[in-house]
C-alpha cells in the first residue's frame, strides 16, 4: 500500500481510540463503525477522488464481448494500445445490438436465453455503406460544382465501437473490429476491497462523514449536534476536494500557452 493512503482498519482503530465515555458514539459497535467508514470512503472516491483502474481484457471471440470487472462502476475509456504506448479509443455506439433470444418456450423465456446478434427477420439493410445515409442527407447549396450536404456525416476516426451491457454485466464490442484484446479504463469501487484505503487528504473527511451518519438517526442526539456534524462533514469534504484537485493554476497556464505559437513573418 502506498504511504499516502490510510486503510479502513487504521481509520476504525483511530475512531475507536478517540471515543470518550460521554460521546454520542460511545455505545456504537465496531462493525457498525466499519460499515459507515466504508460508505464514507465510497462517497469520497466517487465525488472527490475517483480511482481509475486500467486493465487488459481478452475479447470473447464467440460473441465479441468482454466481462466487466467485479469492482466496475463506470467506464472512462475503452480501446487498444498501439506500438507508441498510447490508447486508441473506441467510440460508444448506443445502437450496437445485444439482444437475447429465448432458448426455451415463448411461454417461459426466462428459463434460458442465448445471444441473438443476427439481423431481425424481414430486414436486409444495415450494410453501413455511404448510400444508407441518403435517406436523411440533404443537399442544401451548390459550391464549385458540388452540392453541400448535412454537416456531421462522416469524419473522425474510430478504432472500434462498444456498448455497455449491464444486463449481462459485459461490454459489447463492434463485430467489425476484430481485436482479440482491449484495454479498459474504469472507475472502481474501493469499498469492495478487503481492506479499502483512502488518501490522507480525505482522511478527516471520512471520519467526519462517518460520525455524522452514525448519529444522524439517533433520537438521543440533539438536533444542534446533528446540524454541527453535518456542517463539519461537508466542510471537510470541500477541503479534501480542494487538496485532491489535480488541475493547478500552472497547468491551466501551460494549456493556454500551448495554443499560442509564433509563426515566421513574411
Amino acid at each position: 500500500m502506498a504511504r499516502n493512503y490510510v486503510t479502513l482498519d487504521n481509520l476504525a482503530t483511530d475512531f475507536l481510540l478517540s471515543v470518550q465515555e460521554d460521546d454520542y458514539t460511545s455505545n456504537v459497535s465496531k462493525p457498525l463503525i466499519l460499515n459507515y467508514l466504508k460508505r464514507a470512503i465510497r462517497e469520497m472516491e466517487f465525488d472527490i477522488h475517483k480511482r481509475v483502474k486500467s486493465t487488459k481484457i481478452p475479447v470473447d471471440s464467440t460473441n465479441n464481448t468482454i466481462n466487466l470487472p467485479a469492482d466496475y462502476v463506470d467506464v472512462v475509456k475503452l480501446g487498444v494500445v498501439g506500438g507508441d504506448g498510447l490508447v486508441y479509443v473506441f467510440g460508444e455506439n448506443k445502437n450496437v445490438n445485444y439482444s437475447m433470444a429465448a432458448a426455451g418456450t415463448t411461454a417461459a423465456p426466462e428459463q434460458g436465453t442465448t445471444d441473438s446478434k443476427s439481423s431481425t427477420a424481414g430486414f436486409s439493410g444495415g450494410t453501413n455503406d455511404a448510400e444508407d445515409l441518403d435517406h436523411y442527407v440533404f443537399n442544401n447549396y451548390l459550391l464549385d460544382g458540388n452540392y453541400g450536404q448535412l454537416y456531421g456525416i462522416g469524419g473522425g476516426q474510430r478504432y472500434g465501437e462498444y456498448r455497455i451491457n449491464l444486463d449481462q454485466n459485459r461490454i459489447e464490442i463492434d463485430t467489425s473490429s476484430g481485436y482479440s484484446e482491449v484495454v479498459l479504463e474504469y472507475i472502481s469501487d474501493p469499498a469492495l476491497d478487503t481492506n479499502p484505503t483512502v488518501h490522507i487528504y480525505a482522511e478527516e473527511a471520512v471520519r467526519a462523514f462517518a460520525y455524522y451518519k452514525l448519529i444522524e438517526r439517533k433520537s438521543s442526539v440533539p438536533a444542534g449536534e446533528k446540524a454541527r456534524a453535518r456542517k463539519e462533514a461537508y466542510n471537510e469534504m470541500r477541503k479534501a476536494k480542494s487538496r485532491l484537485s489535480t488541475f493547478t493554476k500552472e497547468e491551466a497556464l501551460r494549456v493556454i500557452r500551448k495554443n499560442f505559437k509564433q509563426s515566421p513573418k513574411l
